[in-house]
């Protein structure tokens, strides 16, 4: 998803669901443009390109715009119109007969894999990703819809359990299963790519349409053939080939029709809102997914002045293979500007912090004091210790006191650029008093002052990339906060988790004072300065935005 499609879905779908629902056509409009390709892709992947498509995404979007008037939350459109979808995919499902799934069909089936491969040029082990799906079973397909998206950034999988009509606990389930399948169905695309003797023997009578039958058959002789097993070395999980893929654009001539108060506006042939809606859609920023401006693997986080730049990382190689990097950005990157506080707001500005790459201080050096700040205790959503290692999921904090925020980076599960988490709903203040944890995410992981990995990564897992102007963060990082507030974790692109304790001033001081002389890599960081100039989050807001990781990076509160 481009920037530009981001501060829309964080800036104006509430607005614009809001005036659809209160009969403007224009807002009609704008919603069906802007969330069709979501359903679309939902739909295609999950019945793989059949010709009942069309039907089914036609009936979800009818649906949805009759039923808009009963949906009381503008910020659940999403997960309700993804809902509404798979409700008409089951419904589908049930509706089939066995005896349709006839030799046309069964062709038809290839569309969407197709579509994916040739419309967005998918090379490589992401072209097998995509063909392998045509050896999914309809359920697993319908599950992949939903995964697809929640990896590329579009859904949370808070959503994906809910469309999918189960638990968070046993969607895990779920998708932990379907990416073992995947898996073996992407064997199966390898060896049938490959030149063993045996397999063409094997598949003499297969009539080239992939079926439950013979993905046993075909894995089976995959785990028990010495010659196909080894295509299965240094293979890319899935999830990380999935990410900074495109939503698959609609294909040419693709017909919507909606009805509207007896009139009917047809996507391929009329024109007015209909027209709109098809010259949007063929737009590549309409198409693009989070993860489309994702900084390839091989990328390295500049840490220091540019007068002393770090070496960069090796080419990308195989395990990190993903789009070409974005365009640089300039050197000395500007804050982006507040939001104006709405009107219902009267608060005093306070608060500054460094919107740009600090340089870390020698590591022994250490940290200066910590000004006392009063302790009344923290409350937390999550209990004692919250874990959160997926997007959408968030803890909320109050009361007076001191906070942990502990990270996690795992470019070995997935490389490219992060998405910052972001503070919303802030009542009262919030201020980033310490750094510590005994090491900056960018130091070597073994200590040593030469050492080729970082928490960051290394050349051959690929680089953990943050976004332009922010700072280096360190393992653990303190915050002091007066009031209530959320933590959002908004992972798209880069894998990382967090894991919120409430604290206090004793922790604090003790974790940043544990320097080199006790075995750390380096001494932590004071940033408090007592006051209420000390600096605050970069990501932070009054507002409760629809989407969190729309927070524009800011300098004031």
């Amino acid at each position: 998803m481009t920037q530009e499609r981001t501060s829309v879905e964080g800036r104006q779908w509430r607005s614009t669901i809001a005036a659809a629902q209160a009969g403007d056509r224009q807002a009609l409009d704008e919603l069906v443009a802007g969330w069709l390709p979501l359903v679309y892709n939902i739909v295609g992947r999950a019945l793989n390109g059949h010709a009942d498509v069309d039907d089914v995404v036609q009936e979800t979007m009818l649906r949805a715009v009759d039923n808009l008037g009963s949906l009381r939350d503008p910020d659940s459109f999403r997960s309700w119109l993804v809902a509404i979808a798979m409700r008409q995919i089951r419904d589908r499902a049930r509706r089939k007969q066995p005896d349709r799934l006839d030799e046309s069909a069964a062709h038809e089936a290839t569309d969407f894999a197709e579509l994916t491969v040739l419309r967005l040029q998918l090379e490589g082990q992401r072209r097998e990703v995509a063909e392998a799906v045509r050896w999914l079973d309809d359920e697993d397909r319908q599950l992949l819809s939903l995964w697809w998206l929640e990896v590329a950034g579009e859904l949370t999988r808070r959503e994906l359990a809910s469309a999918a009509g189960i638990s968070r606990q046993h969607a895990a389930v779920r998708v932990q299963r379907l990416k073992e399948r995947l898996e073996t169905a992407r064997g199966i695309v390898r060896a049938l790519d490959g030149a063993c003797p045996e397999l063409r023997e094997v598949t003499a009578r297969w009539n080239g349409r992939p079926d439950s039958v013979w993905r046993k058959r075909l894995a089976r002789h995959v785990r028990g053939c010495g010659y196909c097993g080894d295509a299965r070395q240094a293979v890319v999980p899935a999830e990380r080939l999935l990410v900074g893929i495109a939503l698959v654009p609609l294909p040419v001539g693709f017909t919507l029709s909606l009805a509207f108060g007896g009139k009917t506006a047809v996507a391929a042939t009329s024109v007015g809102w209909s027209a709109k809606v098809l010259g949007a859609l063929t737009k590549p920023a309409v198409a693009m997914t989070a993860g489309a401006s994702i900084v390839a693997g091989g990328a390295y986080v500049v840490t220091q002045p540019p007068a002393d730049p770090p070496p960069r990382a090796a080419a990308p190689t195989a395990a990190s293979t993903a789009r070409p990097p974005s365009p640089s950005a300039p050197a000395s990157p500007t804050p982006s500007p507040s939001p104006s506080p709405t009107k219902t707001q009267n608060v005093d500005l306070y608060g500054t912090v460094v919107d740009a790459v600090d340089t870390a201080p020698d590591r022994n050096t250490p940290p200066g004091a910590l000004p006392r700040r009063p302790e009344s205790g923290i409350t937390s959503s999550g209990g004692p210790r919250t874990v959160m290692q997926h997007r959408g999921e968030s803890v909320t904090l109050s009361g007076q006191g001191y906070v942990l925020v502990r990270w996690q980076i795992a470019p070995h599960d997935r490389a490219g650029g992060m998405t910052m988490p972001t503070w919303t709903g802030l009542k009262g203040k919030i201020f980033h008093v310490a750094s510590g944890g005994s090491r900056r995410m960018d130091d070597p992981l073994d200590g040593s002052a030469d050492g080729a990995a970082t928490g960051m990564g290394s050349p051959e897992t690929g680089y953990t990339v943050l976004p332009d102007g922010t700072q280096q963060m360190w393992q653990n990082e303190f915050f002091y906060v007066d009031g209530t507030v959320t933590l959002n974790v908004n992972e798209r692109g880069a894998s990382y988790g967090l894991t919120v304790f409430p604290s206090s001033w004793d922790k604090v001081t003790e974790d940043i004072q544990n320097g080199p002389d006790q075995g750390a890599i380096r001494y932590g960081l004071v940033r408090d300065n007592g006051k209420d100039t000390a600096p605050v989050p970069q990501y932070v807001t009054r507002a409760t935005p629809a989407d969190p990781a729309t927070v524009a990076q800011r300098s004031r509160v």
